[in-house]
């Protein structure tokens, strides 16, 4: 009987290739084939640009393509074939990798695959291995202390509500916004209307071509690029 694969979630970090930890780079380099998430409109995968530099030479590397809408029932058509795509390769007992932007758990595309292959079948093996989130390197670029002392730091969605943004908001002492060009112009006016967007700064493209840091939110266009995250400080001096 072959024994089953494992099935790695690999994040890739924000978007410099030098920021993958070296247990990422070792799996990178060891496993049989690479999973790359892709739009359905075409093949292009950001994170696996990122990891292409650490993969083994001549690895089979799969684009599992993701639908861009909010139809629940056609997001799980496509989440299912591909969780069959994946526990295909794993039952041939290869060893896999799936690339994810940031880290794997956190607004990641890995953890629906994780459920779906998980309720598929309980006893499939896999790992997470963690990456460093565009808002800790975000905030390294910028030299943002994110948080110290008894603060606290909300970590967030651009997709929330503008009513429940802004009780978040509120109630934190700093915060992130990920996909902050979801809603861009509501949140950027929940910012305003609680005199903060002085202390948000947007950086847009970490790491990659065309990088963009505004300090003052105000400053940024009507339409910020998809890979936008804003950084809350409300002592920021």
């Amino acid at each position: 009987m072959t024994q089953k694969g494992t099935l790695y979630g690999v994040g890739v970090g924000p978007g410099d290739p030098e920021l993958l930890t070296l247990k990422a780079v070792r799996v990178l380099g060891e496993v049989d084939v690479i999973f790359a998430a892709a739009s359905t409109k075409n093949d292009y995968s950001t994170a696996y640009s990122i990891a292409k530099p650490h993969m083994k030479e001549g690895v089979r590397v799969e684009n599992l393509g993701f639908p861009m809408t909010k139809d629940k029932d056609e997001l799980e058509t496509a989440w299912q074939a591909n969780a069959e795509i994946v526990a295909a390769a794993l039952n041939r007992g290869e060893n896999a990798a799936f690339l994810t932007l940031g880290d794997p758990l956190t607004y990641s595309t890995y953890g629906y695959l994780q459920r779906t292959l998980l309720a598929k079948d309980s006893t499939i093996k896999l790992q997470a291995i963690p990456g460093i989130t565009s808002f800790h390197a975000a905030a390294s670029k910028i030299g943002l202390v994110l948080a110290e002392s008894k603060e606290s730091l909300l970590i967030t969605s651009g997709v929330t509500d503008p009513e429940k943004l802004e009780a978040q908001l509120d109630a934190a002492d700093n915060a992130v916004i990920l996909k902050a060009y979801k809603n861009f112009e509501e949140i950027r006016a929940t910012l305003e209307r609680l005199r903060l967007a002085d202390k948000t700064v947007l950086v847009s493209r970490l790491g990659m071509d065309d990088e963009s840091i505004l300090m003052d939110i105000r400053d940024a266009p009507k339409t910020p690029h998809y890979f936008s995250l804003a950084l809350v400080k409300k002592n920021k001096k």
